[in-house]
């Protein structure tokens, strides 16, 4: 949709680069764009490790990050109304340590009433959001992609026309800020393409063998699956998968080897692989070090 624009300024760079220390100073944001033929996503989505009163332990979330090889965080704004505050500490961390930041929020189908909570504090106004991340986004240059959870299951809201005013707003404040919504295989349609292709700078597309009905058992099919969705876009729409590490509420848990294999298929064929949802190291232990193994190899 949009072109990307590099800004750089080498003084900040090599003093962040030899120093570690910094905190808002401007990276060439092309540090952040990662890509399959270069340094592709690598990162992990949601279920932050929390403090006892139920803020982001932000200082545990990058211990971890780094642990795992990771080079992305996919910040989840929901479970607590202290997110969006939490994220404005997490960033200046991440540029310090070269982590790049999406930052998701949840549609109304996740928010409240029907749910126990809401993306805090603009709730369902999108348009405002996108006001306000892509200004956040001019602060901190590790702050790259703007993503919507379940988008495809709220088209009756995210229309076209309420998608370009979004749109509009990230373009007039910084057109390098991205839009990757988390869209789901049987959704993405020939009509769907053609309707949002131009507003989309990428799929979020979390993966669960839904071309033979749906589960999380089959890794094999990852490969014709992004196959397929690539062409529906022309080869010109970047493919990120989400691999299933926790379990699905319908389609239940996924096992080791699953996540493995999903994950190095992913390596092989999208433009980037995130895990849903970041691994606890201990309670999710086997998959944590599988995470970590699988992106050790950059």
């Amino acid at each position: 949709m949009k072109k990307i624009l590099f800004i750089t300024i080498l003084a900040t760079f090599f003093a962040l680069f030899f120093s570690g220390c910094g905190s808002t100073g401007r990276l060439s944001e092309d540090t952040f764009k990662f890509s399959r033929e270069e340094k592709m996503v690598l990162g992990t989505y949601g279920s932050l490790p929390r403090l006892s009163n139920g803020r982001a332990d932000i200082d545990k979330l990058m211990e971890q990050l780094k642990d795992l090889n990771a080079n992305t965080y996919n910040w989840l704004i929901w479970q607590n109304e202290n997110d969006w505050a939490d994220l404005q500490l997490f960033l200046p961390m991440a540029l310090k340590n070269r982590i790049a930041v999406w930052v998701s929020l949840v549609p109304p189908s996740e928010s409240k009433p029907i749910a126990k909570w809401s993306s805090e504090p603009y709730g369902l106004d999108y348009i405002k959001w996108s006001e306000e991340i892509a200004k956040l986004s001019l602060q901190y240059p590790n702050l790259v992609v703007f993503s919507i959870d379940d988008f495809v299951h709220n088209l009756k809201t995210y229309t076209p026309e309420y998608l370009g005013m979004m749109m509009d707003e990230i373009d007039r404040i910084n057109p390098s800020l991205q839009f990757i919504p988390c869209s789901y295989y049987r959704q993405i349609t020939p009509d769907f393409a053609k309707n949002y292709a131009p507003y989309l700078d990428g799929l979020l597309f979390p993966y669960r063998a839904e071309s033979e009905g749906g589960n999380l058992k089959n890794g094999s099919l990852v490969d014709a699956e992004i196959a397929r969705l690539r062409t529906l876009f022309n080869g010109e729409m970047p493919i990120y998968i989400d691999v299933y590490l926790t379990a699905h509420s319908r389609l239940g848990a996924s096992t080791p080897s699953y996540v493995e294999e999903v994950i190095l298929r992913g390596r092989e064929h999208a433009d980037g692989v995130l895990i849903y949802t970041h691994p606890n190291p201990v309670s999710d232990a086997e998959k944590y070090q599988i995470v970590k193994a699988a992106f050790s190899n950059k």
